[in-house]
């Protein structure tokens, strides 16, 4: 009888859980980088419909240990100029990028990167920067995107990851987010490179 009532109170009286934190982060990367599609799989959406955004969407993306409000921002040329102003109040980025795409497009995701690691309301959060479409044959590996992008000197002291991706891996994809939201739970944070 006795285990009976532990058990019973240990189930009734615990109260709810406790609330998970949410973090307000801000999605950048040029058209076609993926960025709506892999926001659509974290959510659990179907792969169907999804078509690039125009201006911008919100997703809360649940995890375990937190819930990320992403605000996804358009990549189409007449759109990112407009990017900055929509920067407030994030605590964090996201940096999608093609991994596959051609140099001209490299070369201006790696523009767009540089902008946003030094604008001024950006450049003290943590960035998860995703490689993505590694599973197309002309993807570029993390260390030949990491050397393009100038990585080293230019995020040197902040605090970024740098990580490959692809649609048919979502678990790469959701330790990558895990990843960043230690960086958002740290309080004291020493800055890293991973």
């Amino acid at each position: 009888m006795e285990t009976i009532q532990q058990c019973f109170r240990a189930l009734c009286c615990k109260g709810p859980p406790p609330p998970r934190p949410e973090y307000d982060l801000v999605c950048i990367g040029l058209t076609g980088s993926g960025k709506t599609s892999l926001l659509s799989q974290l959510c659990s959406e179907t792969p169907e419909n999804i078509v690039s955004t125009t201006g911008f969407s919100i997703k809360a993306v649940p995890f375990q240990n937190a819930i990320l409000n992403v605000k996804e921002l358009g990549g189409a040329d007449n759109i990112r100029k407009y990017w900055s102003r929509y920067y407030q109040g994030s605590q964090g980025v996201i940096f999608v990028l093609d991994s596959a795409s051609s140099e001209d497009d490299l070369e201006t995701a790696r523009n767009e990167l540089h902008s946003a690691l030094q604008h001024p309301q950006l450049c003290t959060l943590p960035f998860l920067i995703l490689a993505n479409h590694q599973d197309k044959p002309a993807a570029r590996s993390v260390q030949e995107i990491k050397k393009y992008l100038e990585l080293e000197p230019l995020a040197r002291g902040k605090r970024w990851i740098l990580k490959p991706c692809s649609l048919d891996d979502m678990e790469a994809v959701k330790d990558s987010f895990s990843l960043l939201i230690n960086l958002l739970e740290e309080k004291d944070f020493e800055p890293s490179r991973m």
